[in-house]
């Protein structure tokens, strides 16, 4: 019988000095305040897979520094090049494509630069630049201050009317 008390006794002492240390706290979003997303190598925001605009605008305002002015200016031209293009987040990148018919460019954050990839770019005039080991697809790298809107918005229709690339 007295071990059975002790036993109590020191299960009850254990209770008494583990309530009087403090826990740590849990943080938790406050209502209204939604947390950034993480962001990953090269500042690249990490957004969860989904369809629409929202994903994609949530993408656009999380990019770092100058990069988010660009990620707007890119978004618009291809919104109005393009009336009801179909938006997504995949892979942490906005894509953009034709409903049922695949997507035709995406980009993404890097330390640098953004990088915008056409699925067909070379079927494009002129073709850009940037290779790729994949035969079909040619990047652009867009640094600060460099983007051409009138260029981009001419690729940006010549890749919509390509066939997509399934994903």
């Amino acid at each position: 019988m007295a071990d059975h008390r002790s036993e109590k006794s020191a299960k009850a002492a254990a209770e008494r000095v583990a309530a009087t240390i403090p826990r740590k706290a849990t943080l938790k979003p406050q209502p209204g305040k939604e947390a950034k997303p993480a962001l990953l190598a090269g500042g690249n925001p990490q957004i969860a897979k989904a369809e629409g605009d929202a994903p994609v605008q949530a993408y656009i305002a999380a990019m770092p520094g100058w990069k988010s002015d660009v990620g707007r200016r890119l978004d618009a031209i291809i919104a109005r090049t393009v009336p009801g293009v179909h938006k997504a987040v995949k892979w942490n990148s906005p894509f953009y494509g034709i409903e049922g018919q695949g997507w035709f460019l995406s980009f993404h954050v890097f330390t640098r630069y953004v990088k915008v990839t056409f699925f067909r770019g070379t079927s494009l005039r002129p073709v850009p630049s940037g290779q790729s080991k994949h035969k079909d697809v040619r990047y652009l790298d867009i640094h600060e201050d460099q983007l051409d809107e009138a260029q981009f918005a001419a690729w940006v229709k010549q890749a919509s009317q390509l066939p997509g690339e399934r994903m």
